[in-house]
This record gives structure tokens, sequence and C-alpha cells, in this order.
């Protein structure tokens, strides 16, 4: 089994290069593929460094910034491998849980796979309770529409097999591709499993992206790719 891991990256110099090699030392076939979302820092000359030194490493990179949503639709397009695994670049997950996000597909029960940040895994940060009662908020909304009983709609760690992911064709931009992803993947009625996933959830200041009027636009993609798919 070849893994895919498409990383959208958007001014993550700080940690670009250690996630970077968390994902090699995985134990599995794999390539890398890291999407550049016109950073501004110094994430374009981290990845050309990591891209010459580790052939595993394919960097794209967008010549202006367009959100995470487009950036995860550019890795999707360029992927070889058999599973394709969406990771965050900012280390609040950690590729030491791919065992377990992958378990279900090894062994044939899943072709969907999201790790949960509130199912009780390992060890998880006391973090931002706003935040936390957002999540939980859109997850039930996204749930009530697509009749998926997820605990976590909104993780980074998405799993799909090769034929699942060549489906999606994303159109959201920004945030909003997280309840674009779950309505479509509940629209097409495969096998969805959650397994619990360690969490390390880094604060504003230290660069968290997300803002409240994403929130916003996740209910309008909620509703949006529900109802008008």
């Amino acid at each position: 089994m070849k893994l895919s891991v498409v990383i959208p990256v958007y001014n993550e110099e700080r940690t670009l290069a250690e996630l970077v090699r968390r994902v090699l030392a995985t134990p599995y076939e794999k390539e890398l593929i890291i999407v550049d979302d016109c950073s501004s820092d110094g994430s374009a000359r981290i990845l050309t460094e990591l891209a010459a030194r580790h052939p595993e490493v394919r960097v794209v990179r967008h010549e202006k910034n367009r959100g995470k949503g487009a950036a995860l639709a550019t890795g999707l397009a360029h992927f070889s491998g058999d599973v394709v695994l969406i990771q965050d670049a900012d280390l609040e997950y950690d590729p030491a849980d791919y065992p377990a996000l992958l378990r279900p597909l090894e062994e044939g029960h899943a072709d969907v796979v999201y790790g949960s940040r509130f199912l009780g895994g390992p060890f998880g940060r006391v973090h931002l309770y706003h935040h936390y009662l957002g999540n939980r908020l859109l997850t039930t909304l996204s749930n009530l529409f697509t009749n998926l009983n997820l605990t976590d709609m909104e993780t980074c760690y998405k799993v799909f097999k090769a034929d699942v992911a060549r489906r999606l064709d994303l159109k959201s931009q920004c945030f909003a591709v997280e309840p674009e992803i779950t309505a479509k993947v509940a629209r097409m009625g495969v096998r969805v499993y959650e397994v619990p996933i360690r969490y390390a959830g880094r604060d504003y200041a230290a660069g968290k992206k997300i803002r409240p009027r994403d929130g916003v636009a996740a209910v309008w993609a909620i509703v949006r790719w529900s109802l008008f798919p």
C-alpha cells in the first residue's frame, strides 16, 4: 500500500521541517505532496531544501494565496498512492497516529477514516473552550444533514481510499472544505470509520489561523453541499 500524504502549507516556517521529518519517519511507502499556498515567510525556501534532500517530497506552489480548500484540491490532483491522508503542517496532529488511522483501511473495514480529537486519544491539550464548542456545534449540524454519527467533522485527519479521493472534486477555497468533504463522502455511501487521535492544539499567538468567520462559512457549506450538491 502506497500512502499519499497531502500537506497544505501557509506560513509554517517554524514547524514545517519537523513535521516533514515526522511524516518521513512513519513506516510506509509514501509520497508527500506539499502545496505551498503562496507563503510569505520562509516556508518556500524550506520546502525547496526538503524536496532536494528527500525524493519522497513533491512541492507544488500557488502563485497567490487561495485558501486551505484550494490547496487540498491541488494536492488531490497530484497524488499517485493507494490511500490519501490529509496532514496539517502545524504539529497539532501527530504522524505517530498513522498506524491507528490506517488500520481500518488495511483490515478492509473502511473506505474513509476520520481521526477524532473527542474520542479519548492518549492525550490532548486542554485548550480554548469556545473553539471546542464551535467544533462540536458544527459537527452536530453536519450530522443532522448527512446522517453520519461523527464526533469530529472538522478534524484535519481524514484518510481516503484513492477512488474516494478522486471523486471528491473539491470546490471550497477556505476552511469550509471540511464540511464539503464530509457531505460528499456521505452522499457516496462509503464506509466511514473514526479512530481516536492525540491533539496538541496551538493558540492564535502561536499561529492558529481559523477565525469566527470561518465558522459562518462552515455553516453555509454544510447547508450548501448537503442540499444543493
